[in-house]
């Protein structure tokens, strides 16, 4: 675990969780002191201050650190895995994101990318918020020609309750600059996502 993540997860009220997730247990009828989930509420309180660390991390500050080069073409960076937890429903919600961006005489390392996906996916979230907001902090701090990503994601909200349509997948973009304003920017970014 990281020094950030290890400080996000220190800031979590774990007694306060255990407590809420024992009322859990007897609302639905269950004994929160039987031999299988005697130690549950410890393991959810665990489970949330890990899969919602991002609430208390600056993602941005992946992006501080960029060079120089002269490179004015498309970079993408594919199939970023990532999970969160639908704020509706507090299920997850799985996937994997692609990022790209035209530099305009900054790049970024490869794996800052993913840190910032990463981030902003470890908060409570809804899918089209996520696709901005990465989007959002590239185009901010980069100051690229343009940026474009899009996500495609499976929501259990979706597949096990509900309509309950397992094998669905969402897919959600956020464009900006030069991906926003030309066609062609936006369908070279597209086709090399098979899309």
């Amino acid at each position: 675990m990281t020094d950030s993540a290890a400080s996000a997860h220190a800031s979590v009220d774990h007694a306060r969780i255990e407590a809420a997730v024992r009322e859990i247990l007897i609302a639905v009828g269950e004994d929160p002191d039987r031999d299988g989930l005697e130690k549950t509420p410890n393991r959810v309180a665990r489970m949330y201050a890990e899969v919602l660390s991002g609430l208390s991390l600056d993602p941005g500050r992946h992006l501080d650190v960029t060079f120089a080069e002269d490179h004015h073409e498309m970079v993408i960076v594919k199939d970023i895995p990532f999970d969160s937890l639908c704020e509706h429903h507090l299920l997850p919600f799985s996937g994997k994101a692609h990022v790209a961006y035209i530099p305009n005489g900054r790049i970024v390392g490869l794996s800052k990318i993913a840190r910032v996906v990463e981030e902003f996916a470890r908060r409570p979230q809804v899918q089209e918020r996520l696709s901005s907001q990465v989007a959002d902090l590239i185009w901010e701090r980069l100051e690229p020609q343009g940026v474009g990503v899009v996500l495609e994601a499976t929501h259990t909200c979706m597949t096990m309750r509900g309509i309950r349509k397992p094998g669905s997948a969402m897919l959600t973009s956020a464009v900006r600059g030069t991906f926003k304003t030309r066609t062609e920017t936006r369908a070279e970014f597209m086709s090399f996502l098979g899309h």
